[in-house]
């Protein structure tokens, strides 16, 4: 009877006595022995299975890397086109409730170009005599005053800015209501001249464009005083006006019907 028996004890008693020797001798009672002892060849053993594993899985990875570098493009793409779109959606507010407070009517256009001989004075637009557009007709945005047009063909019109040379408009200091010509220059700024020497005018006070002029609504704002001179050739006073509008990165535009 032991001898049918006798494989099986044996087996058992291979499962069992390394179990009771852990669990019962005082040196094993704590699990972290056995961490502590299998811990440090494990860590040698990792090196080399883990070079391995990149020698095996290379192309798996580096199609992965290649999948993964491409989506990552294509959404970040996708986020300065709504970045973008959301920028424009702001312009488009702005144009829009302007137009709401002024009571003449206009004609929204975009910024399609910059005539290369004149980089900074002049700009195009995709508007033109089809829209009802007309020379000299005054080009504005929610800041101020842009230019006019100079030029125009069927679907595009050149537009002259503020700061061109050949640009003047009547104009006016908003907080003593002095008076007088605004002209561009060759400096980017514009030139309010013909005021008297006694004009009060100060660094910062707005300038407008006046009911005198011809061409553009009053008071509309044009620019800022940044300095104020005494003309060297009659008993008047010149100031230099920094534009309010960024004519280098403006993309929309309103032109005036009058």
């Amino acid at each position: 009877m032991l001898r049918k028996y006798f494989k099986k004890i044996i087996y058992v008693g291979i499962l069992v006595v390394p179990l009771l020797i852990l669990f019962l001798h005082p040196r094993f009672q704590r699990p972290m022995f056995l961490l502590d002892l299998t811990a440090k060849p494990m860590q040698w053993f990792d090196v080399p299975v883990f070079e391995l594993k990149k020698l095996f899985f290379y192309r798996e990875t580096y199609d992965e890397y290649l999948r993964l570098k491409k989506q990552a493009e294509a959404l970040n793409a996708r986020l300065i086109y709504l970045q973008e779109t959301v920028e424009q959606n702001k312009r488009y507010a702005m144009i829009s409730n302007f137009r709401l407070t002024q009571g003449y009517t206009s004609v929204v256009a975009n910024v399609i170009g910059r005539d290369p001989s004149s980089w900074n004075d002049s700009l195009i637009i995709d508007r033109g005599q089809r829209d009802g557009l007309r020379v000299g007709m005054p080009v504005v945005s929610p800041l101020g005053v842009v230019g006019r047009i100079f030029e125009i063909g069927n679907s595009t019109a050149k537009v002259i800015l503020v700061s061109d040379p050949s640009f003047s408009v009547a104009a006016l200091v908003q907080r003593t209501r002095e008076s007088g010509l605004l002209k561009g220059s060759l400096q980017g700024l514009c030139r309010l001249e013909y005021l008297t020497d006694r004009a009060d005018v100060k660094v910062g006070d707005r300038v407008i464009t006046s009911k005198l002029s011809s061409a553009f609504p009053e008071g509309i704002l044009i620019g800022l005083v940044e300095d104020v001179q005494a003309s060297e050739n009659s008993h008047t006073v010149e100031c230099l006006v920094d534009p309010v509008v960024d004519l280098s990165e403006i993309e929309e535009v309103i032109v005036i019907k009058r």
